[in-house]
């Protein structure tokens, strides 16, 4: 087996195939869910296999979704988003994880990575056996005049989040602008109003939420207005203004708007830069592609996470979704495999959910666009109703949007807005599209009832009896 330092000319390729499993040295590229997952999993499996991690972060194992609740003072430290750290797994489990450690090459050909030590700038060659590529994904962050400006962030890592929450204690900005109306700007404009903040969004599209259907959108974009968010849609980002190199403002396609504070939630890009570079085949939106054992093109390589791609399970295309949801079950995936098992991962549905104040949001499946996309075609449902028995106290409204085949009746997406209560009956729909159910299967479904959890009738499957009249 390669040194862990060596020399980076005349290194000898390691015969991999010819080590026992339980031997075989494991190096993974990213600290995070998806890396830390299959760690663990193959430490479980093998108790003395090297196992060595390079984080080019601060922090192993953090909950990213938890950010925007700690900026809003929701969460009390930084600490309690950190399921894990690098000392419990050196300690506790022998992994060697390497905080601030980047990884700037990997060589294939000999079966080992680059890796540059950020706290003093060495750098050395790490050998593997097996290698795992968990890079995550980066914040978008348009080429253009003020990006690099005091006060402008985007959320990724652990660290980017405590530079927002140490920014908004030291600086104390009344103007926050966030642009783009997805799932972080949503969340961070409920946390900036929670600092007292004057919020303002703006986003291209005619309504927020892209991967719900605009009618279903609209209703969000209207509960955010009635909360106090200033909405400037189908409003192109132009650049930002600063002063004395701190941003001033936002200057849009229609109108500049002042600003002390700016969040950029306009999507998120693979980290996979690495992986091509060495040659291995990236897919959609420039994640790296894997089979459904979360191998990479690149033999002894797997991917996991943000920076790979998974399969649709309605569309049948392969996809980039960066959620911790399907990083985690990318890494236990990766790591049964890794450690000589044979596991496949069946795929994804899209699901997603978040809140805004007293909205609860929710979808999964296809919406109307991804359907005509996919070429599949289909008729949609929406209706309105309670989350409890109208008559119970606390009952408040929802709305669910269905969508079904034409052809068989077979359930392809669903979309949730309403109050608390509304937004997990997502899971429901989840598993019915999962398991190739029909409208009608979902509507005759033997569901719980009481007063205090549901209507006689749930609304989702209201919306699934219409279904059943529609097609």
């Amino acid at each position: 087996m390669i040194s862990a330092t060596v020399d980076p000319d005349g290194i000898p390729a390691s015969n991999s195939d010819t080590i026992p499993m339980s031997e075989r040295k494991l190096v993974v590229i990213g600290g995070d869910a998806a890396g830390m997952s299959a760690a663990s999993k193959v430490r479980r499996e093998h108790k003395n296999r090297e196992i060595v991690v390079f984080e080019r972060g601060q922090h192993t194992s953090f909950s990213a979704c938890g950010m925007p609740y700690m900026i809003a003072g929701m969460v009390d430290s930084p600490d309690d988003l950190i399921a894990r750290k690098p000392e419990v797994f050196r300690e506790k489990q022998n992994i060697d994880v390497r905080i601030r450690h980047e990884v700037t090459m990997i060589d294939t050909a000999n079966k080992r990575v680059r890796v540059c030590n950020l706290a003093d700038g060495s750098e050395f060659y790490e050998g593997y056996d097996d290698l795992l590529i968990a890079t995550g994904a980066s914040p978008v962050r348009p080429d253009m005049q003020g990006i690099g400006s005091e006060g402008v962030f985007g959320l990724s890592i652990l660290q980017t989040g405590i530079a927002v929450f140490e920014y908004i204690r030291q600086q104390n900005p009344q103007k926050a602008v966030i642009v783009g109306g997805g799932y972080i700007g949503i969340e961070m404009a409920e946390a900036l109003l929670t600092q007292d903040m004057d919020v303002s969004l703006i986003d291209m599209a005619p309504e927020v939420m892209i991967t719900m259907d605009p009618d279903m959108g609209k209703l969000i974009s209207e509960y955010m207005r009635e909360q106090g968010v200033h909405l400037y849609l189908e409003e192109k980002l132009d650049h930002f203004r600063s002063e004395n190199g701190r941003v001033t403002g936002v200057v849009t396609s229609k109108r500049t708007l002042d600003a002390d504070l700016v969040i950029l939630g306009m999507g998120v890009r693979p980290n996979s830069g690495l992986a091509e570079k060495a040659g291995i085949e990236t897919g959609e939106n420039g994640a790296i592609r894997v089979n459904k054992r979360m191998e990479t093109s690149a033999a002894h390589i797997w991917a996991a996470g943000d920076c790979a791609e998974s399969f649709h399970l309605i569309s049948r295309r392969q996809v980039h979704i960066a959620l911790g949801t399907v990083a985690n079950k990318h890494g236990l995936i990766a790591g049964i495999n890794i450690s000589g098992g044979n596991e496949e991962f069946p795929g994804v549905t899209g699901t997603a959910i978040t809140k805004m104040n007293g909205l609860e949001i929710a979808r999964t499946g296809l919406n109307e666009k991804e359907a005509d996309e996919a070429g599949i075609p289909f008729e949609s449902t929406v209706i309105k109703s309670k989350t409890r028995s109208g008559y119970f106290p606390g009952s408040g409204d929802i709305t669910v949007k269905l969508l079904a085949s034409k052809k068989d009746n077979r359930l392809l997406g669903g979309q949730i807005v309403g109050a608390e209560g509304a937004a997990k009956r997502i899971d429901t729909i989840v598993t019915a599209i999962t398991s190739g159910l029909t409208a009608r299967d979902l509507a005759y479904m033997d569901l719980a009832y009481a007063p205090p959890f549901s209507p006689v009738w749930d609304p989702v499957q209201t919306a699934a009896r219409q279904l059943i009249v529609a097609v």
